[in-house]
């Protein structure tokens, strides 16, 4: 891995991974790279076990270029924790986004919002079942729609379907996670839980709660 990364742009593609998946476009833009030369890193860098690429579930023909869970952890790589306040946006606003805003604020105590470009009536009941076991609370939680984005907001897609609908800023980060809605059962929902915890995890300093030093279970 460390042979791997002694490129300095296979280094900068895993510091951008490190916080949001990306799709070869969006990399190549971002590195400046040529579509064959990416292909070339990437190639590597699979190879190595540190990325996977995984099939959009928006636009089938896309894929997404994700970090390996536990690679940071491996490396001993420096974190990128978000600033101001997060935003979390999927279609609905009914389980994904808003169970990542009720994953964050416990992690961290630190408020975060959620909305959608198709507003559900209601928040999932699936999504309210789940928080309750994982101890969240979505108390008072309503989908709502996207209507301004802040501008020190950072946002975070956690819906394929949403990040490929809008125009993403580069600063947007953007978390590949599976609509448990479609699955329907409650171990797809706790699995949604478990996956936006270790991604929260990830973007924290030691990856614990910054108030109390203690780890949620989820």
């Amino acid at each position: 891995m460390h042979a791997a990364l002694g490129d300095p742009t296979r280094l900068a593609i895993v510091d951008e991974l490190a916080v949001s998946d990306r799709s070869p476009k969006e990399l190549g833009a971002m590195c400046g790279l040529a579509s064959n030369l990416l292909a070339h890193h990437l190639d590597v860098l699979e190879h190595c076990g540190l990325i996977v690429r995984v099939a959009s579930a928006g636009d089938g023909r896309r894929k997404y270029v994700c970090l390996r869970r536990g690679a940071l952890a491996d490396l001993g790589a420096a974190r990128r924790t978000p600033r101001g306040e997060l935003l979390f946006l999927c279609s609905q606003n009914s389980a994904r986004s808003q169970l990542a805003a009720a994953v964050w604020t416990a992690r961290t105590g630190r408020p975060a919002s959620s909305a959608g470009t198709r507003p559900a009536r209601r928040v999932h009941r699936g999504a309210t079942a789940a928080a309750r076991r994982a101890g969240l609370s979505l108390a008072g939680a309503e989908p709502r729609s996207i209507d301004t984005i802040p501008a020190d907001a950072q946002v975070v897609t956690v819906c394929d379907l949403v990040h490929e609908e809008l125009v993403p800023e580069p600063n947007w980060w953007h978390w590949s996670i599976p609509d448990p809605v479609a699955a329907g059962d409650d171990r797809a929902f706790d699995d949604v839980i478990a996956e936006l915890d270790a991604r929260i995890a990830a973007v924290l300093p030691g990856g614990a709660n910054p108030d109390d030093g203690q780890e949620r279970s989820a």
